[in-house]
């Protein structure tokens, strides 16, 4: 496992955490592979039922499914800088090193949150019905402009303003690295003045590894919620700069994880 110090705050005591994987027999590997299909089936389900009654209704049940899936295979989720969410909407921009990231996130993170996604995934009959589902908006990353048309018809419909979940890296990362930031979030938080919030999500890599066939181990996930960057006044050329500059924070955040023995 891997071992996580963050500094006291004035709203935080210390934290010290192992993260990532613990020890786990192949039978209790097999057992939360099996754990986590069966909960995908099932909690996919009704939650596409309840999405035709209320979409409200259908995000708290997938939340409430996600923190289950946790309990479930025996992984802890700690939330830390809670502090550092703005009172109204934002972009939230975390890494991405796990299939669990979203888990965590959708479980976890309070708010009147979204998943983005790029459009061209909605067009897949079955996985864009449950991305739907999951209240997932669709983000067209290479013209931010008719993103903004698209969330500003979802307020007129009368959805309350909702924060927007944005993976900059587009796809997962390897287990210690962290791929160059996409500017498409930037730019969309640059053009709707809202601030952004970096993610550091620790943990994931070990807990949901790539290539492991939907595998879940038990262990810890640490999500770390870094003060948020303002856009107020910023235009569309600092778009790059602003990409850098959480790209530095967030790669700066996972570099408290260092490896131990144990």
């Amino acid at each position: 496992m891997q071992q996580l110090r963050i500094p006291a705050t004035e709203w935080d005591d210390e934290l010290v955490t192992s993260i990532g994987a613990a020890e786990a027999s192949g039978l209790r590997i097999f057992l939360n592979r099996a754990i986590f299909r069966a909960m995908v089936l099932f909690c996919g389900a009704v939650a596409v039922v309840l999405h035709q009654v209320s979409r409200k209704r259908a995000w708290q049940w997938t939340a409430f499914s996600a923190r289950s899936l946790g309990v479930a295979t025996g992984v802890k989720v700690k939330l830390h800088g809670l502090e550092n969410l703005p009172q109204g909407p934002c972009v939230i921009t975390p890494n991405h090193a796990s299939h669990y990231d979203i888990a965590a996130l959708l479980g976890y993170l309070p708010g009147n949150n979204r998943f983005a996604a790029k459009k061209e995934l909605f067009a897949e009959p079955v996985l864009g019905l449950a991305m739907k589902t999951l209240g997932m908006v669709p983000i067209d990353r290479e013209d931010p402009a008719s993103s903004i048309e698209r969330l500003n018809r979802l307020r007129e419909k009368g959805q309350a303003a909702f924060s927007l979940i944005m993976f900059p890296e587009g796809t997962r990362s390897a287990a210690e690295g962290l791929q160059p930031f996409k500017k498409g979030a930037f730019a969309l938080a640059i053009q709707m003045q809202r601030p952004i919030v970096p993610i550091a999500i620790h943990g994931t890599s070990g807990v949901m590894p790539r290539g492991k066939y939907l595998s879940i181990r038990p262990g810890t996930v640490v999500l770390e919620v870094l003060p948020s960057i303002d856009t107020a006044g910023l235009e569309y050329d600092d778009r790059e700069r602003l990409c850098e500059q959480t790209r530095t924070e967030i790669f700066a955040r996972l570099a408290r994880a260092r490896d131990t023995a144990g």
